[in-house]
């Protein structure tokens, strides 16, 4: 009786045991439900920080704007995003997204069939790879949104509220992750969300990384916990400002200046040519001068294969290759995906600093032709050439910066910005380059210089224009067109140097005909210089010194967060009141913070407006960011009636008359009602004079209005929100606005 009341409990018991475990499995497969968004969605409009997300089909399309090349800008379309990183294509899929924090000089390229775009900055990245989950990360099956995607009509009344809370939410999550090493035993903590900060990657990629030791035998994955006494100084000091997430490419420099710091890198690299990291000296042939230009030219009907071709092989710069890496991967630094120290190319320490020519502050990259075409004669002039350059520039730490790459079949960096920081050490180094040899493949080098070479790690300085002179013995070996025109979307000023140009009877083994005019900033001839003959060269030294020194006229370094004249035209009539009238300052503030304000850069004045017009500070009183903000937060509450049309002229004349000839002209007006005058011709005028205008309305302001007010397509230049509280949710889209509309502008 014993044994079957046994058995009958050992049966139940079984049973619900089994019951169990298939319940457990059904809740496992229900909390893998994945959502599903537009292709329109961006990455800025949803709250969560790290997700797993399905796009549709057919999001491969030119309306889904994408900002940057690995890292995007958080307002870029995910989906579209996801398609250009190569991790879905246009039949769509599973993606994992992982927000990351604000990046500076996102690069635009074209790749898997989508063009991305380039921008300065912006204060939210996102990375996207595969969508499978990470282990220990819980992913949510339902996306938070900030808010709604429509921006050009009314919002919601209820959603406000909701909507605040959300992104405060956002901003102020906090939680912490250990990810362990694999096989060494040593716990790297970040902070703020699944994947690392800035802060934290510089822990990583330093050659001291601040770490907490633990016995490997112990030490266990906890994703969501961190002990506050084991936070590290590098962590905790992530917490206290958000300023230092802005510019994910400083984090391999210091306060140093770039010149200075080969000095402290030397003993590093001395450390990499021992282990085999790094190291680029590469072994290059010699042999007898090939002065028949047409030894190596394509369409000439000669093969000839010359015996140092393997050894060219052999200077492929690991900088290059670690470009290539498509997405971020867990575990590693965002800094792995892209230029890191193993692309210093052994330069010398430095020997003395020079202060330099500080009216002639560039970033300047020569490419060097290595070609065999151009024979040993000639190359020892090209190398004379650019040392006459060197003297004449005055290099120095305040003054022009100056590295060489050199192409043949492959391009690879001589030295770079940061190595010479005097005329003479550069001089010097310049006389001692070695000639590689091969074809003459520029557009491979010019892209090889907008993905590695202007980088914070190679001494690039941020607000000195890049600029790149490409020499050239009579014509490329391959196609420069796609490649020019991506660098100068990066913001790189091209210049071509041609010395013996090909004859007449020569053309016919030019692939790609006027290949000078595809590549440079303008075709106006101030980026193109044509040398009859190599004898002739020096002579023009001094005329491409002042040009590449004449920052005025380098429009390929102009952005559209550094070259507008902003004027705001501020509605300050009885109906808005003077809570809401500080709430539309601080709006005019959020704005203009995001903009690079300096006389040279981009400048901002305002005016309010009642039945009366009053000039509040004009685009030449305010010069440094700080002081903008001030004066903006200065602005006293006027009061009265609403009449706009007379203060659109009103900004005509005493603010956009004054706007300097190389600035693009923008009007921001703000308004809360319908105004008492005529708008049409005023704005109509405005926009004849070259003024792009912008309308925000808020509350009582009469759509018509607005649309008449703002700049073709209307749609795009005109916004309105219900309340003034809801003014915030515009800056974003003001600013994208602003953005794409200057980086669809052709640049020829």
């Amino acid at each position: 009786m014993k044994a079957t009341v046994i058995a009958t409990f050992f049966g139940v018991f079984l049973i619900c045991t089994y019951a169990a475990k298939e319940a457990t499995k059904k809740t496992k497969k229900a909390k893998l439900y994945v959502p599903q968004i537009d292709c329109d969605v961006k990455a800025g409009k949803i709250i969560n920080p790290e997700f797993i997300a399905k796009c549709p089909p057919g999001c491969q399309d030119v309306k889904y704007r994408v900002y940057g090349t690995d890292i995007y800008a958080s307002f870029s379309s995910v989906c579209n995003a996801a398609i250009h990183s190569g991790v879905i294509d246009n039949a769509g899929g599973k993606i994992l997204v992982q927000k990351v924090a604000g990046h500076s000089g996102y690069r635009g390229s074209f790749s898997n069939g989508v063009r991305s775009l380039s921008l300065p900055r912006w204060r939210e990245s996102f990375l996207v790879s595969e969508g499978k989950p990470r282990k220990g990360v819980t992913y949510p099956s339902t996306l938070e949104y900030s808010s709604s995607k429509s921006t050009a009509v009314k919002s919601d009344p209820k959603k406000p509220e909701q909507d605040l809370k959300a992104m405060k939410s956002a901003d102020t999550t906090n939680t912490s992750e250990k990810a362990p090493e694999q096989g060494d035993g040593v716990r790297k903590e970040y902070q703020t969300s699944p994947v690392p900060t800035p802060a934290t990657q510089m822990a990583t990629t330093t050659p001291t990384p601040t770490t907490t030791t633990t016995d490997p035998s112990t030490t266990t994955p906890k994703p969501t916990t961190t002990p506050a006494t084991t936070r590290t100084t590098t962590v905790a000091a992530a917490a206290k400002t958000r300023a230092g997430l802005h510019r994910v490419r400083d984090i391999g420099s210091s306060s140093v200046h770039p010149a200075y710091s080969s000095v402290v890198a030397a003993a590093s690299r001395q450390v990499q040519a021992a282990q085999g990291r790094g190291q680029h000296t590469a072994f290059r042939g010699t042999s007898t001068s090939a002065s028949n230009r047409n030894i190596l030219r394509p369409n000439t009907g000669i093969q000839r294969q010359e015996p140092v071709a393997a050894f060219q092989r052999a200077a492929g710069s690991p900088a290059h290759l670690a470009m290539e890496t498509d997405s971020w991967k867990p575990g590693l630094s965002l800094f792995d995906t892209g230029f890191n120290s193993k692309g210093e190319f052994n330069p010398k320490p430095l020997e003395s600093i020079s202060q330099g020519n500080p009216n002639c502050k560039v970033d300047l990259s020569f490419l060097m032709d290595g070609s065999w075409s151009i024979g040993k004669r000639r190359f020892q002039l090209q190398k004379q050439f650019l040392g006459n350059v060197a003297q004449a520039l005055g290099i120095g730490s305040a003054g022009p910066l100056m590295g060489i790459v050199q192409y043949g079949d492959d391009p690879s960096t001589e030295f770079n910005l940061k190595t010479y920081a005097n005329s003479k050490d550069l001089r010097n180094a310049i006389e001692k380059i070695a000639q590689k040899g091969g074809l003459s493949n520029i557009g491979k080098a010019l892209s090889f210089v907008n993905k590695n070479f202007f980088s914070d790690a190679n001494g690039n300085r941020g607000g000195a224009p890049n600029v790149v002179v490409v020499m050239v013995d009579g014509w490329p070996t391959d196609q420069v067109e796609e490649a020019s025109r991506l660098a100068r979307e990066s913001g790189i000023n091209i210049f071509f140097v041609t010395i013996e140009a090909a004859a007449e009877s020569e053309k016919q083994n030019v692939i790609e005909p006027n290949f000078v005019d595809k590549a440079v900033c303008r075709t106006n001839g101030f980026y193109s210089i044509n040398v009859p003959s190599w004898f002739s060269l020096h002579k023009v030294v001094q005329p491409l010194v002042k040009r590449v020194c004449d920052t005025d006229r380098l429009v390929c370094s102009k952005t559209c967060l550094n070259s507008a004249d902003i004027g705001f035209v501020i509605d300050g009539s009885s109906s808005v009141g003077t809570s809401n009238f500080r709430t539309v300052l601080q709006f005019v503030a959020n704005i203009s913070k995001e903009f690079e304000i300096s006389d040279t850069d981009t400048r901002i004045g305002a005016v309010q407006y009642t039945y009366e017009q009053r000039l509040e500070f004009s685009f030449d009183k305010y010069s440094t960011k700080q002081d903008v903000l001030s004066a903006i937060k200065r602005i006293s509450y006027w009061s009265g009636g609403t009449s706009t049309g007379a203060a659109i002229s009103y900004a005509s004349e005493q603010l956009f008359s004054k706007s300097k000839p190389n600035k693009r002209k923008i009007m921001i007006l703000i308004t809360d009602g319908r105004s008492y005058d005529d708008v049409r011709v005023p704005a109509m005028a405005a926009h004849q004079n070259g003024v792009i205008a912008y309308s925000v309305g808020v509350a009582w302001a009469a759509q018509d209005e607005l649309e008449a007010i703002a700049t073709d397509p209307d749609k795009e230049h005109s916004f309105f929100v219900d309340d003034f509280d809801n003014l915030y949710r515009f800056v974003h889209q003001l600013i994208q606005n602003i953005c794409t509309e200057f980086n669809s502008q052709p640049r020829n």
